[in-house]
């Protein structure tokens, strides 16, 4: 029977994605009220980094021996880390959520699996085997998962419940304006950054291995570097002062768990279960989003919606099948070395005993004492 250690991984993560979930939902309510979106990267790593440093330093100092130390390579690791998984990637996706639409925010982060898997597979840290069933079931899976996630932003039909919303003017304002393509490639450059951070995860583990020390410093240097992009982009002082409670409540929830929190499970289920793994649990966040904004928001929902929340589901259990499947080939492969290990060295223990026989006899003179005379 599976033990539940196996479970945390998935679990970590579907509670991570109603965390993003949240997010979308409040970054686009302090958005909408004029809040700059690189003042609101700057203060979301900064919030961040007050909170998880101290924890991260209080806990590498109970450990014996401090724990690991952090050298040039890992440091220039993790430096890359921040400034493409953190400052580039989130100036751009909170500025495409503004320029665009929340819709086509949604719908772009679940290209995150396909360009994960993409890059995984070019640099060979995913094996693909046409010839194998899981390889082309894990390939389908993405397929029908990026899909499903798309057409739930992309596809309407008829009504299902609340059918007497009527869309807010900002709203479609954003959607039809002059900056709507601007803004679908900022979010499309988004959705590349976060697939090479997943990448980027599998030699900073390696040699950084401290996850929670791992996000404190992912916090601290992506919050100089949003800070030296806003301090460019948004000179106006003016723009950094919080006119609402709601601006400031959002930078704290997005600091806090968004960045303190997301960064230290992220680290982990790759450490754990590989770049792909926690990719593809990307397209959930579209279906959570949708849930809940039906739920507090009273949003519309389609058919076209409905059917893409299945396939999302469906080719989401179709990927984790494949990749169970390749746990337990390595899992075998694993046994299998122990016990050619464990056959050489009794093969080795033997040899050396007969050897050792072998020289003793040879070594004993051919006539003994009792001949002497």
């Amino acid at each position: 029977m599976v033990g539940w250690d196996s479970y945390k991984p998935a679990m970590a993560l579907f509670g991570l994605q109603m965390t993003y979930a949240g997010l979308a939902l409040f970054a686009r309510a302090a958005l909408l009220k004029g809040m700059s979106p690189h003042v609101f990267v700057v203060y979301r790593q900064a919030i961040a980094t007050l909170v998880i440093a101290p924890v991260a330093y209080l806990v590498r100092r109970a450990k014996p021996g401090g724990g690991c130390s952090i050298g040039l390579r890992s440091f220039s690791l993790i430096f890359l880390a921040a400034l493409i998984g953190v400052a580039i990637n989130q100036n751009i996706y909170f500025l495409g959520i503004y320029l665009a639409s929340s819709s086509m925010a949604s719908a772009s982060s679940n290209l995150i699996p396909a360009i994960t898997f993409a890059m995984a597979a070019i640099m060979g840290l995913e094996k693909v085997h046409l010839r194998r069933l899981r390889h082309i079931v894990k390939i389908l899976g993405t397929v029908i998962c990026v899909g499903g996630a798309i057409s739930m932003a992309l596809l309407k039909g008829p009504k299902l419940l609340n059918t007497e919303f009527i869309m807010h003017k900002s709203s479609v304002s954003l959607l039809g304006g002059e900056n709507w393509l601007l803004g679908c490639l900022f979010l499309l450059g988004s959705a590349c950054c976060w697939s090479t951070w997943l990448i980027l995860q599998v030699p900073v583990s390696a040699s950084y291995p401290d996850h929670l020390s791992l996000s404190a410093w992912l916090c601290f240097l992506s919050t100089l570097q949003s800070a030296a992009i806003g301090i460019f982009l948004e000179p106006n002082p003016q723009e950094w002062i919080f006119s609402s409670y709601l601006e400031l409540a959002c930078c704290a929830y997005a600091g806090i768990i968004g960045s303190g929190i997301a960064f230290f499970l992220q680290a982990w289920c790759v450490s754990q279960r590989g770049p792909l793994f926690p990719a593809m649990f990307s397209p959930l966040c579209t279906v959570l989003v949708t849930f809940f904004a039906t739920i507090f928001l009273h949003e519309e929902i389609f058919v076209g919606s409905l059917a893409g929340a299945i396939a999302v589901i469906v080719g989401l259990y179709v990927v984790l099948w494949g990749k169970a499947k390749d746990l337990e080939d390595i899992k075998r492969e694993i046994d299998q070395s122990d016990q050619t290990t464990t056959v050489q060295v009794l093969i080795d223990d033997s040899t050396k005993t007969t050897a050792c026989i072998c020289k003793s006899e040879l070594e004993e003179p051919l006539l003994g004492d009792k001949l002497t005379t």
